[in-house]
């Protein structure tokens, strides 16, 4: 479990994170939705263990990762799994050797016992085949499926997903997700995800919670954020972000 407790951070005096709090289950799906600027991408970074807070806690099975030692943090990041956005994919190294590279990295396994590890996850992702290319040589939504791969490999027990399908068309976007509920049920991960794709990450998350201006202003299962009353979050979930200005000062 993931517990977030009155968490604070500020850049150059300007608040960005006000007392943000919020419980992750342990394998659940939650998507963090939000306008741009609203501090999403700031939360990630301190869950992953990347920022420390001015103030609050977050633990992770009851240990604050923000009063850790490297060492001890770096011990709770092994659990952990990442898409970037964009897939953030080594252009020098095949979709095999992007795949294994965690392993490569952080274990003493036997190399051939990665490469099967690898394949594994790149079968599982549904990229048989493909393991000698080079990022260069694959489709944008190919790389999304290489970068969940690369997280899969470590067995992770909780996947950030940073704006996982950002840029790609609507037919990808939705192969995309139907790719994170599958390997989801199969893996049994905690599901973290930041997206602007609104209704379509509503079919993927258990649980939603929506950011503004540095706080959390809804929370519950797809349907009770559809429900929600606060007029900001009702024109937001029906794709009117610009308009969310005219209801809060």
């Amino acid at each position: 479990m993931i517990e977030v407790i009155g968490l604070e951070k500020s850049f150059n005096g300007q608040k960005v994170l006000n007392g943000v709090n919020l419980a992750i289950h342990d394998k659940e799906v939650m998507a963090i939705i939000g306008e741009s600027g609203g501090g999403k991408s700031v939360l990630l970074k301190h869950l992953m263990g990347l920022l420390k807070p001015d103030k609050g806690r977050i633990l992770v099975d009851g240990e604050d990762i923000t009063r850790v030692g490297r060492k001890e943090l770096d011990r709770i990041r092994d659990r952990f799994g990442i898409v970037f956005q964009g897939s953030a994919l080594f252009d020098s190294m095949t979709v095999l050797e992007n795949v294994a590279f965690p392993l490569l990295e952080k274990t003493k396994l036997r190399r051939e016992e990665i490469e099967e590890k690898a394949l594994r996850a790149l079968g599982d992702v549904g990229l048989k085949g493909i393991e000698n290319k080079y990022p260069s040589e694959i489709s944008g939504g190919m790389k999304r499926r290489v970068a969940l791969a690369r997280a899969l490999i470590v067995e992770p027990t909780t996947i950030f997903f940073d704006e996982p399908t950002t840029g790609l068309d609507p037919i990808i976007l939705n192969s995309i997700h139907r790719l994170i509920i599958d390997t989801h049920v199969k893996y049994e991960f905690t599901g973290i995800i930041i997206s602007h794709e609104i209704p379509e990450i509503f079919d993927v998350a258990d649980k939603v919670a929506m950011l503004y201006k540095g706080s959390i202003v809804a929370f519950g299962t797809p349907a009770e954020i559809r429900r929600d009353p606060n007029p900001v979050v009702r024109q937001f979930t029906a794709g009117c972000r610009d308009e969310i200005g005219k209801f809060l000062p």
